[in-house]
């Protein structure tokens, strides 16, 4: 039943946000963390309903040193051709950058490695694990970081690429994530980042999961002010002006 629930939330997205087109390549990035994973195993599952006839793939960035043999082996088991680039990303952010907010410069050198790959690949799409928890962290990291409202989208394209990012997890709490990992045992390998658990995206996790405590189903609100475009009001000082 677990996978089933997480094809009907996918699928949802996939057709609210046209995340899925006939003939798409598609390749998804594995990082060999339960949401990577999870995403794989739900694309798969949705291959064989879809309407749309497309092609899978899976592409995983190796920042250096990390053992990948379980992902090699899970892949053939799926019959998913499986593609392990490797890239220099841990030396260069920690060794020769030295950064100690590691967390930007290690996602752009990523998402390059990663978007580089696919289109040599002859990818139309990359499709990347995030969650609803990702999306309402997010949200609310750019109130608090940045003082604006933003968040990554379901859905976007990347001219230099010619790609388009899809994310078809968007409707998915974390929680039920956690529960496919366990109940069908994948194959997890731990993230070798050092900053793992002591990130600023840590530290809003915990926080809205604080709140929700006070607030109840906070995080569906929030989830909801996101989708909710049509209610959306900020202080445009022009239009207010000319009121």
């Amino acid at each position: 039943m677990t996978m089933q629930k997480l094809l009907s939330k996918a699928r949802q997205a996939i057709n609210d946000f046209n995340l899925i087109e006939e003939n798409d390549k598609i390749a998804v990035g594995l990082s060999g963390g339960k949401d990577s994973l999870t995403l794989l195993h739900i694309l798969k599952n949705y291959q064989r309903f879809s309407p749309q006839k497309f092609e899978l793939i899976a592409i995983t960035l190796n920042p250096g040193n990390v053992n990948n043999d379980s992902l090699h082996k899970l892949c053939k088991e799926l019959d998913i051709p499986f593609y392990e680039i490797q890239t220099e990303i841990s030396k260069i952010v920690f060794d020769i950058k030295k950064e100690k907010n590691p967390c930007s410069l290690c996602a752009k050198l990523r998402r390059g490695a990663l978007n580089d790959a696919a289109m040599k690949l002859g990818c139309t799409k990359v499709a990347l694990g995030h969650h609803k928890d990702d999306a309402v962290e997010t949200f609310v990291m750019t109130m608090f970081y940045e003082g604006r409202i933003n968040c990554f989208s379901p859905k976007s394209y990347m001219e230099k690429f010619n790609l388009s990012l899809i994310r078809p997890m968007v409707y998915i709490d974390e929680y039920m994530i956690r529960k496919a990992a366990l109940q069908y045992n994948y194959p997890i390998i731990k993230n070798p980042c050092p900053a793992d658990g002591h990130t600023k995206r840590q530290e809003v996790k915990n926080l809205v999961k604080n709140l929700g405590g006070e607030f109840p189903n906070l995080k569906d609100k929030l989830f909801s002010a996101l989708n909710n475009s049509d209610e959306l009001f900020i202080w445009d000082k022009e239009k207010i002006k000319n009121m």
